[in-house]
């Protein structure tokens, strides 16, 4: 298993994480919502709860970044194994003619509607 492969999978479990962790919060009752009436949703609520949930809410961001930018590095690239194969294929592209012509086009026709 390569680094590549066991980043993906630390970003899939961190991105379900995070997804299950944010829909478990409670809405906390400010912007738009609490316009029309969906302030009383709060009374009775454990703040301990939604600070630890607030908490990993972050923890897991910063992670999910992190593991990101941690697999653009770990990124499988082409070796220089590959270069002169790579090579020899671009180098046959070119040299290859097609086998009919291309018609030609006449632009010496004159506008015969006036």
């Amino acid at each position: 298993m390569t680094t590549y492969t066991l980043l993906l999978i630390l970003i899939l479990i961190v991105a379900i994480a995070l997804i299950l962790i944010v829909m478990v919060q409670n809405p906390k009752g400010g912007g738009l919502s609490s316009s029309f009436g969906g302030g009383a949703q709060n009374i009775g609520g454990v703040q301990n709860t939604n600070t630890f949930l607030d908490k990993t809410t972050w923890t897991l961001a910063i992670a999910m970044f992190a593991l990101i930018l941690f697999a653009n590095f770990a990124i499988p690239r082409g070796n220089s194994a590959n270069a002169p194969q790579l090579e020899n294929t671009l180098n046959e592209v070119e040299n290859t003619t097609p086998s009919t012509p291309a018609p030609e086009v006449n632009t010496t026709q004159k506008d015969s509607v006036k």
